[in-house]
């Protein structure tokens, strides 16, 4: 069933428009509202489980750096210029003072472990959190014990790439 809409346009010449609608029953109606609107949320989970894959690795990335002691993968790849960390000393530094502690041999694992328990990814920021397991070693604190630290790092994504902009780590218990 077809209804007709008829409007007279006034101009240099006079034009009659006819407008088709097609009556379409509501519940056929829903249906085709639904669909409408379904993509755009499928398309959103999509893209939170690709970011939060990506965050994933760069995380995997971190713990394989830092047991490397890579600063150059750590520094150019992974952490911001302008990262910030509340470290497990209860001290906070800035990427300057991390390396000056990486350097002096206060920051070296035989042996680190991150499991992320939540990802929560909100535009272009994701809040990780989770706990670690680590046996410091060399100068470190704590070296030749395991050190279980609750954790939060705070990742922005800039382009493409997802970098670490704050951190706050806290001992739970050494063993």
């Amino acid at each position: 069933m077809y209804r007709y809409l008829a409007s007279l346009t006034a101009g240099k010449t006079a034009q009659l428009t006819i407008h088709c609608l097609l009556l379409i029953p509501m519940q056929s109606l829903k249906k085709i509202t639904l669909l409408l609107l379904l993509p755009p949320y499928f398309l959103t989970a999509m893209t939170q489980q690709k970011d939060q894959q990506a965050i994933r690795d760069v995380e995997q990335r971190e713990v394989e750096a830092l047991l490397k002691a890579d600063t150059l993968t750590l520094f150019e790849q992974i952490w911001s210029p302008s990262l910030i960390v509340n470290n497990p000393a209860n001290i906070v530094v800035d990427r300057q003072q991390i390396a000056a502690l990486m350097k002096a041999g206060k920051i070296d694992y035989a042996a680190f472990e991150r499991i992320i328990e939540k990802i929560s990814i909100i535009g272009n920021t994701a809040i990780v959190m989770g706990r670690e397991e680590l046996k410091p070693e060399g100068v470190t604190d704590h070296a030749g014990k395991v050190v279980i630290r609750r954790f939060t790092n705070i990742w922005m994504k800039h382009k493409d790439n997802w970098r670490l902009v704050g951190r706050q780590a806290t001992i739970a218990s050494i063993q």
